[in-house]
């Protein structure tokens, strides 16, 4: 029995992209959505990885994923962050432009799906030096944006840049460059 056997391919995907998500602290939820390994073989390829990187402590976080669209608007920052991960997303092929909107193109548990996730992430963590959303507001921000749950992108009225939006929002204000300051 060899390792590189095709029939071990997907197996050895499977872990592969696990670690990943272990790396980016993704709960244990979202790796097994992501990958279909059980919750006693994630635990046990955390204890492994953590074995393995005792230069990186990476954290294991409990408790539901984040839920709320109101964490991209807390402030211009954030807000400007999440937009371009909106964009990042759009330019790796995980959602696509429609005359209708915004559809979804990535299959949860697709292990392509999963690993254009991750390098969708690992280029914004690139762009910022402080990151302000972590992995799980970002799968948070996909899935919301492929179901139409509560958030849209689509052009600023008054500049055209990409903009994230509240689709339950009464009126728009234009994007974090065009809106007036508050005083």
């Amino acid at each position: 029995m060899r390792i590189s056997d095709d029939r071990y391919t997907r197996d050895r995907l499977r872990i592969d992209l696990a670690w990943r998500l272990i790396g980016h602290e993704a709960r244990t939820l979202t790796i097994r959505q992501w990958t279909g390994l059980s919750d006693d073989r994630i635990r046990k390829l955390y204890r492994s990885y953590v074995e393995c990187n005792q230069v990186n402590k990476v954290l294991r976080h409990r408790g539901k994923s984040p839920r709320r669209v109101a964490f991209f608007f807390r402030n211009p920052e954030l807000h400007f962050q999440a937009t371009q991960l909106a964009g990042l997303y759009v330019m790796h092929g995980l959602l696509e432009g429609t005359a209708q909107g915004i559809e979804a193109r990535f299959r949860l548990g697709s292990l392509d799906s999963g690993e254009l996730l991750c390098q969708t992430y690992e280029a914004y963590l690139d762009l910022h030096a402080p990151a302000w959303i972590s992995f799980e507001h970002a799968w948070f921000l996909l899935f919301a944006l492929g179901r139409h749950y509560e958030l849209s992108i689509g052009g600023c009225p008054q500049c055209g840049a990409l903009e994230l939006r509240d689709i339950y929002r009464r009126r728009g204000t234009g994007c974090a460059g065009c809106a007036p300051s508050p005083c």
